[in-house]
């Protein structure tokens, strides 16, 4: 190396280090004195507003490359996913008949009206922003971040958003839910949350209606032990439900319990899935009154029949779609903190596709009161 080529080299190793030096002095100064405006009421530069976006847009983009997403038209997947928006996204984001938040409005940057934005972005990207949130925005992540069949509803619902009016967005999101007008009196003098956010018949149904959604429990006639445990499981994280979860902590336990004495004393809801197919049921009965000893697997009735244990679901006119999603959960490992993991993730991981699918069918074509010598 020329002693002129060692000088430039030298030179401009010096301004290197120099500015690798001043740059993180000049931040900490001028964070230090407090000249940057952070107020949310004043915004951004539009450069600045300009870089944020084209940064987040590329980093979710990078992010959810990989990743598949699952056929989103099935009505059960967009009334779930429409359900959880009424009572998680509406408050901020606004909805069809639901004006967006002025406080909401007022965060930086404003939660956008999903309308309209979801439509720039793919179906995976929507999975990647509902799973993982935002940061610096106010989107929050899922509270239970393994649930993507959750999340897959909530992105299903996004994409029927921009086609719905308000009486056909709260068909979807209010199901069968009455809604009566409040007196002025109660409205002042007693909390109360007049767009039903946090109600269960909205998911659940109630007396005389069931689910909204196949991939919803049925509640109507289960133990009230099992819906207190199930209540307490979703509120202290034991079974993760980025649903139920929040909805569950919001209550004390003595509305736990008189969520429970409710739903244990209704009646079974009117049917509503078509009979059965006679291969899957045959399958499906063995399953659930003998079991399957060759392969480990024992008859399902024999803890959730009629005479099971009270701290046990009883399966007769169940969902079948949500007693499959169950069975996969507890075989994916997801399910394995409640104080039935112990007995059902070994169980569920013994059954083949093709066995979860017979014996949820077979349960979903019982009524809740069958006829004692089936449910046993």
């Amino acid at each position: 190396m020329t002693p002129q080529a060692a000088w430039r080299l030298g030179n401009f190793l010096l301004w290197a280090i120099g500015l690798a030096v001043a740059l993180p002095a000049a931040a900490v100064l001028v964070a230090w004195s407090g000249v940057v405006n952070i107020a949310a009421s004043r915004g951004h530069w539009a450069v600045v507003d300009w870089f944020l976006v084209f940064g987040m847009r590329n980093s979710v983009e990078l992010r959810a490359m990989a990743i598949a997403p699952p056929p989103l038209d099935s009505p059960d997947l967009v009334r779930l996913g429409a359900a959880h928006f009424h009572s998680g996204c509406a408050v901020c984001h606004g909805a069809p008949g639901i004006a967006l938040n002025p406080i909401g409005q007022k965060m930086l940057p404003a939660p956008p009206d999903l309308t309209t934005a979801a439509r720039l972005w793919k179906d995976r990207e929507l999975f990647w922003i509902v799973q993982h949130g935002i940061k610096y925005t106010g989107m929050p992540g899922w509270a239970a971040l393994e649930r993507a069949d959750e999340i897959w509803a909530v992105v299903a619902f996004l994409r029927q958003l921009p086609r719905l009016d308000p009486d056909a967005y709260n068909a979807l999101a209010l199901g069968s839910l009455r809604i009566a007008n409040q007196s002025g009196e109660r409205l002042a003098t007693v909390e109360s949350s007049p767009r039903k956010t946090g109600a269960c018949a909205r998911c659940h149904g109630a007396d005389g209606e069931g689910p909204s959604s196949a991939l919803v429990p049925v509640l109507h006639g289960q133990p009230a032990e099992f819906l207190l445990s199930a209540l307490q499981a979703y509120a202290y994280g034991a079974r993760p439900s980025g649903i139920m979860q929040p909805l569950a902590a919001d209550l004390q336990a003595q509305d736990m319990r008189r969520l429970a004495d409710y739903y244990a004393k209704l009646p079974a809801p009117e049917r509503q899935q078509p009979a059965p197919a006679r291969v899957a049921t045959d399958r499906g009965h063995v399953l659930a009154t003998e079991g399957d000893p060759a392969n480990g697997i024992p008859a399902c009735n024999a803890c959730h029949g009629r005479e099971a244990l009270a701290s046990y679901p009883r399966l007769a006119g169940q969902n079948a779609p949500y007693i499959v999603g169950q069975l996969r959960l507890w075989q994916s490992g997801i399910r394995t903190a409640t104080a039935g993991s112990a007995i059902m993730a070994p169980i569920a991981r013994r059954l083949s596709e093709a066995d979860a699918q017979a014996v949820a069918t077979y349960f979903g074509g019982l009524a809740a009161e069958a006829d004692a010598g089936l449910a046993r």
